[in-house]
């Protein structure tokens, strides 16, 4: 039989839990045994490395990228480049991305097990794609600086191939566009300004994250081509929604940065108040449903949120001593409150 290859910590928890099964009762020695026998630490984490790896490699593709503008001979060539047509560089950058996408297509099909190889691929036609949508858009530009359609579009080609390759790599990219879209076309509608329907950027993606959150809780998993990107799609929406509330509570709904310098910080502490709020009825609802991404949201913003109301209320109106030592002590306190709830679960 071919055991199980586990880290040393999920080691430690599973002889604890076979140790407390057998002590209650539950097992018998003799399939305690098997069940110790049936794992073992593994000696290194490959997988871990593998996955490091390949986010090296497309990194260093990256900066090996952007580092040839710095070269003399390089420049050159791409100042001829300058008369070549972006009709030929928009073909150029589809036939590539096409290239990929085969690419990694094929050997998803032949090796579905090399998850971070065939995600890498994926990555390079993403990025191919997007090159071959920015030379689209200079080609068909009449001046009408309407260039969030350009976004909808990467939305509808990620998303469209998402599904098709099965790749939650470009499910990512398919939402970070979205948001880059609904970022331009609300600016767009407002003539560029910061505000659009009286609202600021960070009340809008509050409003966006909270849809996009909606969703993936209720629509999404009634629509089966995209199901299997619902856990995703939930953690990306919290991301908007989080980090919107908590830049909500910061500039309030000010567009204006000279305008909300000259506010006092209690002036808009409501939206402090609803940020902390949503964070606690987060960390409420995914401790009650057992709902470990809700759960982490909740906790971790709560206390961003906590932490950031000190440093507005207390930072110029406490002795530095005073308020580090008041930190100390609140960490200190969540450090006991965590290790009570630790030793009550291993008790």
């Amino acid at each position: 039989m071919k055991k199980l290859d586990i880290s040393k910590q999920e080691k430690e928890t599973l002889d604890a839990a076979i140790t407390h099964w057998r002590e209650e009762g539950l097992i018998d020695d003799r399939l305690a045994t098997e069940l110790a026998e049936s794992y073992e630490v593994k000696g290194f984490d490959w997988k871990r490395l593998a996955q490091y790896a390949f986010w090296i490699a497309l990194s260093c593709t990256v900066l090996a990228f952007l580092s040839l503008f710095v070269d003399e001979t390089v420049l050159r060539w791409i100042r001829g480049l300058y008369d070549t047509p972006d009709t030929v560089i928009c073909v150029f950058c589809f036939t590539l991305a096409v290239f990929f996408y085969s690419w990694g297509f094929r050997h998803k099909a032949r090796h579905p097990d090399r998850s971070f190889t065939n995600e890498a691929i994926m990555a390079l036609g993403v990025f191919a794609t997007a090159a071959f949508i920015g030379y689209l858009g200079k080609i068909i530009d009449r001046g009408s600086g309407h260039f969030s359609l350009l976004f909808l579009a990467s939305v509808v080609i990620y998303g469209l191939l998402s599904i098709k390759l099965a790749s939650r790599l470009i499910w990512v990219f398919t939402l970070v566009c979205f948001g880059v879209w609904f970022a331009t076309e609300t600016a767009y509608h407002s003539d560029w300004g910061f505000r659009f329907w009286g609202m600021n950027y960070p009340l809008r993606f509050t409003l966006f994250g909270a849809l996009l959150t909606g969703f993936a809780l209720s629509w999404q998993k009634r629509i089966k081509p995209l199901q299997p990107f619902q856990p995703l799609t939930y953690i990306i929406g919290l991301t908007y929604l989080m980090v919107a509330l908590w830049l909500l509570s910061i500039f309030g709904n000010y567009s204006d940065m000279d305008k909300w310098s000259a506010v006092r910080q209690w002036r808009i502490f409501y939206w402090g108040l609803l940020s902390t709020a949503i964070a606690l009825g987060l960390a409420w609802y995914g401790l009650k449903r057992k709902d470990h991404v809700a759960r982490e949201f909740g906790i971790v913003f709560l206390v961003i949120n906590l932490y950031t109301r000190f440093f507005e209320y207390l930072w110029d109106n406490i002795n530095r001593a005073v308020f580090f030592l008041i930190l100390a002590a609140s960490f200190w306190f969540i450090g006991r409150w965590a290790e009570r709830i630790w030793r009550g679960k291993t008790s």
